[in-house]
């Protein structure tokens, strides 16, 4: 008996549906949309083949005719929110264009959580995918490289997104599971650091909060390496 998922495939290259037999109850973006809003909503542990067939009201076995494996799901989740990049018109500045896109992928990321855990090159040749990457390419003309290099710059950026993003996700989770508050965990943590810096063991580390003590401004932060990335290709 053949083994489901014992051949490789592209769920991008399978047919949606055959030329034969009645029409699908359901498309792949439905699918899709139905995963899209239980990850919103739970988070991606909560995404699996029954949950995703509760929400269309259809039996679980039902859903292995349209995805036939999870990893698929993910990829059609995955191209279901790429559909939300904003591909502008290049501008001809393409520092400009590609700080544009670095910010409106991290607000994509912000709005469904879970994206961050799926970024790998695995998923990037979804339909969405393409058009997104042919578009920075496109904002990326005036710039003289080799499209090697121009898509290395891309990769570049997206995971100092995704890294930031991920960062800051994790950050608020934390906070929320906090028995206190924010403030007063930020002030016992920050007497225990000045306690420790005063010390004399750490004299680089005394430098570098005298130099800045802070409180770090984390856009800026964002903002600096975004530029140096863009300056290192420029």
């Amino acid at each position: 008996m053949a083994v489901r998922g014992a051949v490789p495939e592209v769920i991008w290259a399978r047919p949606e549906r055959t030329g034969r037999g009645p029409r699908p109850a359901y498309t792949r973006d439905d699918i899709a949309a139905a995963a899209v809003r239980i990850a919103d909503a739970r988070g991606l542990d909560a995404v699996s083949m029954r949950q995703v067939a509760a929400e269309l009201g259809c039996g679980t076995m039902s859903l292995y005719n349209y995805v036939p494996r999870k990893e698929d799901l993910y990829e059609l989740m995955m191209d279901a929110v790429g559909a939300e990049h904003a591909l502008w018109p290049p501008s001809g500045d393409w520092r400009a264009d590609l700080t544009r896109v670095a910010h409106e992928a991290r607000a994509l990321m912000h709005r469904h959580p879970w994206m961050p855990r799926l970024m790998s090159p695995v998923y990037g040749f979804s339909p969405h995918t393409l058009r997104y990457l042919e578009h920075c390419l496109a904002c990326l003309d005036p710039l003289e490289a080799r499209y090697g290099e121009k898509l290395e710059l891309i990769a570049m950026l997206n995971g100092v997104v995704t890294t930031y993003v991920r960062n800051e996700l994790d950050t608020a989770e934390r906070v929320r599971a906090l028995p206190w508050s924010e403030d007063e965990e930020n002030a016992v943590r920050g007497a225990y650091l000045a306690r420790q810096v005063a010390s004399g063991e750490y004299p680089r580390m005394a430098a570098a909060f005298a130099e800045d003590p802070g409180p770090m401004d984390l856009e800026a932060v964002f903002e600096r390496a975004l530029r140096r990335i863009l300056d290192a290709y420029a």
